[in-house]
């Protein structure tokens, strides 16, 4: 289990900097989506039929072409999402824009009694109440004029998409594992592929400084992260990964500080604490009384949701 949790970790500190790698592309930012689905779901397709070859196996999706087609949707809202958080990376900065990205599951749980007949208790209605309160605090600034208000809207509409991914994702049960995100990435590119050539950005015009970074979004930070989120996923107890997987949205935020020297007010901080922890009580209240040892399912909802 040591070894699972440490893969885990190591996947979601990837995803949590891909804002600090993509800072370092000049590419504009449909460019730097188009590149990076590209090469994550090329390096996914390679390790998943060398896997399929090894042990003689075939590939789920031929046997549920239905879920195969609701989880390309789910990939396709998961890239145009992609596109809208990293023209927000640069128009108000890898920390908000994260955090307003991660507002994507709780949007999904406002939704759930109407989408799934879902009951919300007290805890997540309370968790919810803290996340909006968050957001509030986040978009402050730019309400008052000091954030880009197209960079906040960007933010919010990823997390739109992003709900839109989860929910596409919930029709899929029987794609799991690798398969699952291998499909959802290629989905992603078709998507962003359609949009470039749509807005002539097809061909991207690579600076000499830009294919270093690019080679590491898109070979490990996408597709070497997601082939350790799903290498780890079966050993690790349900709680464990709902928890640990706040470390994502945290660590991007920290880098951003840190490495990018993104300024971050107090009255953001604050909001920055509530949009997590809401969020985190808000999933972790429902599995408060899941036994210890229990052990998770692939989650197709997660399995691609920073790839940020």
């Amino acid at each position: 289990m040591r070894k699972s949790l440490l893969r885990y970790l190591a996947a979601l500190l990837l995803f949590g900097s891909n804002g600090i790698v993509a800072a370092q592309m000049l590419l504009p930012s449909t460019q730097i989506v188009l590149v990076r689905t590209f090469l994550g779901s090329l390096l996914l397709a390679v390790i998943l039929a060398a896997g399929l070859l090894r042990s003689h196996e075939t590939l789920q999706s031929a046997a549920h072409p239905k879920q195969a087609l609701f989880l390309a949707l789910s990939g396709a809202a998961l890239g145009g999402g992609w596109i809208f958080l990293f023209q927000a990376y640069r128009l108000i900065g890898v920390g908000v824009s994260s955090l307003l990205y991660y507002c994507g599951p709780v949007i999904v749980m406002a939704l759930s009694p109407i989408l799934f007949h879902m009951h919300l208790g007290a805890r997540k209605l309370a968790g919810f109440a803290a996340v909006v309160g968050g957001c509030f605090l986040v978009v402050g600034q730019g309400l008052q004029g000091t954030l880009s208000l197209f960079g906040l809207i960007c933010g919010f509409m990823s997390a739109v998409m992003y709900a839109l991914m989860v929910i596409f994702s919930k029709k899929v049960t029987d794609i799991c594992g690798l398969e699952n995100a291998t499909v959802q990435l290629i989905g992603s590119f078709a998507c962003v592929f359609i949009y470039a050539l749509l807005t002539g950005q097809a061909l991207p015009s690579f600076a000499a400084t830009d294919i270093a970074p690019a080679l590491m979004l898109g070979f490990v930070n996408t597709g070497l992260g997601c082939f350790l989120y799903f290498a780890a996923m079966h050993d690790l107890p349900v709680q464990t990964v709902s928890v640990c997987g706040y470390l994502e949205p945290l660590s991007a935020v920290v880098f951003s500080v840190i490495l990018l020297g993104e300024p971050m007010s107090a009255a953001q901080l604050a909001g920055a604490v509530l949009i997590l922890g809401g969020a985190a009580f808000s999933e972790l209240s429902g599995k408060a009384k899941a036994k210890p040892a229990a052990k998770t399912a692939p989650i197709p909802s997660r399995s691609l949701q920073q790839a940020r």
